[in-house]
């Protein structure tokens, strides 16, 4: 792929990502949420999507970092006490922002009344 194509498909994705919050906002009082019903759609959906990435993301944060600990500590074994250490707390913080998000996600789950409940 040469640049001129590579600078067009960036440009695109730019346009694109900047314009699609403009049409979301661009809904008139009539197609607004008609009741709570509505309103609750939307709070399922959004901790779905909280869930999804932040197990996604965590999953890649603590692939990579673990990657690149056991690289680390094959090319030089006698450096292993000094990169665990430092992995396994990185490990932590990375489970701490995932079960963040879960608990984000839970209490938007709280926040919707079903139908007959």
């Amino acid at each position: 792929m040469n640049s001129k194509k590579k600078l067009l498909l960036f440009v695109a994705t730019v346009v694109g990502v900047l314009a699609t919050p403009a049409l979301a906002l661009a809904q008139g009082a009539a197609n607004a949420p008609s009741n709570r019903f509505d309103t609750n759609g939307l709070l399922a959906i959004g901790a779905a999507i909280a869930i999804g990435l932040a197990a996604l993301g965590g999953t890649l944060g603590q692939g990579r970092a673990t990657s690149a600990a056991l690289e680390g500590i094959a090319r030089q074994p006698s450096a292993a006490p000094r990169i665990l250490t430092p992995m396994i707390l990185g490990l932590a913080l990375i489970e701490s922002l995932v079960l963040f998000a879960f608990v984000i996600a839970y209490f938007l789950q709280g926040n919707i009344a079903f139908p007959g409940g």
